[in-house]
């Protein structure tokens, strides 16, 4: 079986003198992991290529016992610059990337995740003022594209348009008016601005984003919101510098 698709690479190790495996996200066939044998002093087939974020087109071809891939050529076909020179910017894509990662890509989302994690880059790379808040924010987005989607528009008890006054369901993972919300629950409050971004994080690619303006009052709101979502619901959260199973 041999192959060529386009990919992000994502982790580069060597494991051998002159050998490396190289973990790419691709835009057919999700994350795979390949071996690049000589890699590390081709100039020919991998020159410049397989270095983290780097967008490239791969041919990957099955070993002669199917056991494992090898990554036969790459070329280069996007460099992220200014990421790559800014190690702040390189630690929010590394977090967003462990996200994608810890949550897994379907045959069938590998598409949409991919791009969606190539806009992200995109918007690390040229927005002059990268919100420290851009990971989470991202973690919604790609929750949100499989299967785990929040409605801010509208109280899920009641039907009513949200307000200023709505609140979070934490346990239950929707949002409702005051009204609604049971007495002793665990909920969280949500302006309208909240809800206002939240629709917009969940419907635009990453690089569309424009949320310079938010105040910290609303920052913090959209974190305590999304993490406890994906934390109660999609059974992940960061700690020690890793993504980890919430769920026993």
């Amino acid at each position: 079986m041999e192959y060529i698709d386009s990919g992000i690479v994502l982790r580069v190790g060597k494991f051998r003198e002159t050998d490396l495996w190289v973990k790419l996200l691709t835009s057919a066939h999700g994350i795979i992991t390949a071996f690049a044998f000589g890699g590390s002093k081709s100039r020919r087939r991998f020159s410049g290529c397989l270095d983290a974020y780097n967008f490239v087109s791969a041919r990957v071809g099955s070993s002669k016992n199917g056991q494992f891939l090898n990554l036969q050529e790459t070329v280069l076909l996007e460099q992220f610059q200014r990421l790559r020179a800014d190690f702040r910017r390189q630690g929010m894509a590394a977090n967003c990337i462990r996200f994608v990662e810890a949550l897994g890509v379907a045959p069938e989302d590998s598409e949409k995740i991919f791009l969606l994690t190539k806009s992200m880059l995109h918007l690390l790379n040229n927005a002059e003022n990268a919100i420290p808040m851009l990971p989470v924010l991202f973690r919604l987005r790609i929750a949100a594209e499989q299967g785990y989607l929040l409605d801010p528009s509208r109280c899920q008890r009641c039907g009513a348009p949200l307000l200023a006054d709505s609140f979070f369901l934490v346990s239950e993972g929707y949002f409702t008016c005051r009204s609604c919300r049971p007495l002793g629950s665990m909920s969280l409050q949500a302006s309208k601005e909240t809800l206002d971004i939240l629709a917009d994080i969940q419907e635009y690619s990453p690089e569309y984003w424009s949320f310079d303006c938010a105040q910290s009052a609303v920052l913090r709101e959209l974190g305590r919101i999304i993490d406890s979502h994906i934390r109660y619901h999609v059974g992940l959260e960061w700690t020690d510098g890793t993504f980890r199973r919430s769920w026993a």
